[in-house]
């Protein structure tokens, strides 16, 4: 149920205020300024998602653990620059103003605004399953973890990630995908939490909470990321037409499943730790 708005945190404010400062100077300087200012533009957004979604659901992920919500922030960097190795041999996206920067120089800012990603995409993910619309989706099929299902999705994965690597221009798509595949079924196999056991009971919210905070979220970082210096540009073989800002529009697509990677792949470490509570609420 919706929270008046007197409820809504100080932490929020806090965060609103930071992401309008943010946008305002990164659009409105000259020269390379991105690196300062893109970790604040997001660690604000992080920040109202979670202050939205206390004022509509009474509790947040920061609220309930802000050790469980720092952990986010831990875990995010390392999984992104798992990506970024893999686009060392897609060539995907590359960045515009790197060569300002020594090596280590851009791999420590780098290193500070991957921390974000999954705050990001679990607050958001969090934010929209706080919606009435959500909450009385109709039942969705059903997909259970079965041995068959999980061997089947494992062994999927690889295939697709062997393809990927073979013919990186043919199918790089399933750079978004195929982690899923494979991680998915090893959350089951290992008690961690998992989507499947959502989907066993035919319960879809938790998987388009995911899309939809996703989707959000890859609105923000192509919208910021157009003016700004340095910034990344996508160089697709294929698909590559009707951008919005730099992505074109077949790639919004991929953060779908993108979502569900980072979900598995959180999990995956949290649960390596000894963690078999889910890290956020869907």
């Amino acid at each position: 149920m919706k929270r008046p708005l007197k409820s809504f945190p100080l932490h929020g404010w806090i965060g609103l205020t930071l992401t309008i400062l943010c946008w305002i100077l990164n659009w409105g300087l000259s020269g390379a300024r991105t690196h300062y200012l893109f970790f604040g533009l997001w660690l604000g957004y992080c920040l109202t998602v979670d202050g939205l979604t206390v004022w509509r659901r009474g509790n947040s992920p920061l609220q309930r653990s802000w050790k469980t919500y720092l952990a986010l922030f831990i875990l995010s960097a390392p999984l992104w620059w798992l990506f970024e190795g893999i686009n060392q041999r897609l060539q995907n996206w590359h960045y515009i103003g790197a060569s300002q920067f020594s090596n280590l120089s851009f791999s420590l800012w780098a290193t500070l605004n991957f921390t974000t990603v999954i705050p990001a995409v679990f607050g958001s993910a969090e934010l929209v399953r706080s919606f009435p619309f959500i909450e009385h989706l109709p039942r969705g099929p059903r997909i259970s973890p079965t041995r068959t299902v999980t061997i089947a999705f494992f062994l999927s994965g690889w295939l697709m990630f062997a393809l990927m690597w073979k013919f990186p221009r043919i199918f790089f798509p399933f750079v978004w995908i195929s982690i899923y595949f494979i991680l998915e079924p090893l959350n089951i196999w290992l008690g961690n939490p998992n989507l499947a056991k959502f989907t066993d009971q035919r319960d879809w919210r938790p998987v388009l909470s995911l899309w939809i905070g996703v989707l959000i979220c890859g609105f923000f970082w192509e919208m910021w990321n157009y003016y700004s210096n340095p910034k990344w540009i996508y160089t697709i073989s294929w698909g590559y037409w009707m951008k919005i800002f730099e992505m074109p529009l077949l790639g919004y697509g991929g953060y779908l499943p993108f979502s569900l990677e980072l979900y598995a792949m959180a999990h995956l470490i949290s649960g390596f730790f000894g963690r078999k509570k889910a890290l956020i609420e869907l």
